[in-house]
């Protein structure tokens, strides 16, 4: 059994948050380059069907009649033979062992389901019953189906996943584009001083949106295995930073606390995480998720960012010391205006990292000004 499958073994479902993880370890665990795909393009071209539980436990046991035990080594030849027995399968969770085959799964028949092929209803209830994903091979629709908690995943073709993903990559480079015209605005603005609501809320926007779909691409990743390596290397490349980049813009910007609202930057990156894609797009419904009223007039009043969000663009400043600095000066135009000796009262900065503080600053401010105006 190779590594990859191994790491990559599904386990069982809890709650969605853990479906939605097993469905991606399960997609994982079949991908195009690992033994258990290769067993099932075997059935499938075999003209032969299948029904492969993904996992053992007592619950599996007590819903298995008959076939027979084996406890052996999975490859993927033996899946292929197996599954010419008219029966099922089960396979241990690490994916290293067949344990049965040849077995009738009996599900409880109260468990509600959508499909008509008797495999495929006995599919859908087995994975909701026992919650380890189940794998149908269907003879007759030639497909392979993935089922997880509740979930139907069809098994597609590399070529068919990459065109969708390349397409999905070429509209990330776009927005990736815009949001770093939006940011480089934004530095020049916290320079001046002169930001507003929403000039905050429109990188905001932009960094969720690159951030959605990123997340679409990293799952045609894993759908992909082995076949999207360059995909995941150009993914990577475009979105490095972008995640960091989201939560300092929210620790610049989230209004302190009042009598009547409080925000804290978890609840902030929350809010817009829940913002769904036609929310996303009203840039007052952003300003309101930061924390803000959202009213026409509240997008252009002014804000001060407190400084974060620069400081992490200076080399070598580690996040402690950033955090002192904007506790100790309170906003980014107070830090710019600070000399040596007095950013070398901040406990931990001596004069060394105080003289790479200011110097940092002032190359940042000089190449944003320049950016904007040249």
């Amino acid at each position: 059994m190779a590594a990859n499958d191994r790491a990559a073994a599904p386990g069982k479902s809890g709650g969605s948050a853990g479906s939605d993880g097993l469905m991606r370890a399960s997609l994982s665990a079949v991908a195009p380059g690992t033994s258990m795909r290769d067993g099932l393009e075997r059935v499938l071209r075999g003209n032969t069907g299948g029904l492969i539980v993904l996992g053992f436990d007592r619950t599996v046991e007590s819903m298995c009649t008959g076939g027979f035990v084996l406890d052996v080594e999975f490859t993927a030849t033996r899946l292929r033979e197996l599954c010419k027995l008219d029966g099922g399968i089960v396979i241990s969770s690490d994916l290293s062992k067949i344990l049965r085959a040849g077995v009738q799964f009996v599900p409880d028949a109260t468990i509600p389901t959508e499909e008509t092929g008797t495999r495929h209803r006995t599919a859908d209830r087995v994975s909701k019953q026992v919650g380890f994903p189940v794998v149908s091979v269907s003879q007759s629709m030639r497909l392979i189906a993935l089922y997880v908690g509740g979930q139907r995943r069809v098994l597609e073709d590399s070529a068919a996943i990459l065109s969708r993903a390349n397409q999905a990559l070429a509209t990330l480079e776009r927005y990736k584009l815009r949001l770093d015209e939006v940011a480089g605005t934004l530095s020049a603005l916290e320079i001046e001083d002169l930001v507003t609501v929403r000039d905050v809320s429109a990188v905001a926007q932009r960094l969720e949106m690159v951030r959605r779909i990123a997340t679409e691409i990293a799952e045609y990743v894993v759908e992909l295995g082995t076949d999207g390596r360059l995909l995941a290397l150009q993914l990577d490349e475009l979105i490095a930073g972008v995640e960091p980049e989201r939560e300092l813009v929210v620790r610049d910007y989230v209004p302190e606390p009042t009598a009547k609202r409080s925000r804290t930057v978890d609840e902030a990156l929350s809010e817009l995480d829940a913002l769904s894609h036609a929310e996303l797009l009203e840039l007052p419904t952003v300003a309101r998720a930061l924390g803000y009223t959202g009213s026409p007039e509240a997008l252009d009043s002014a804000v001060s960012p407190r400084g974060f969000r620069l400081l992490a663009k200076v080399p070598r400043l580690p996040g402690a010391i950033i955090d002192r600095l904007v506790e100790h000066f309170g906003g980014l135009q107070k830090l710019l205006a600070a000399s040596v000796d007095d950013l070398q009262t901040v406990d931990g900065v001596g004069e060394a990292r105080a003289r790479s503080v200011r110097e940092g600053l002032s190359r940042l401010a000089e190449s944003s000004i320049l950016e904007r105006y040249v």
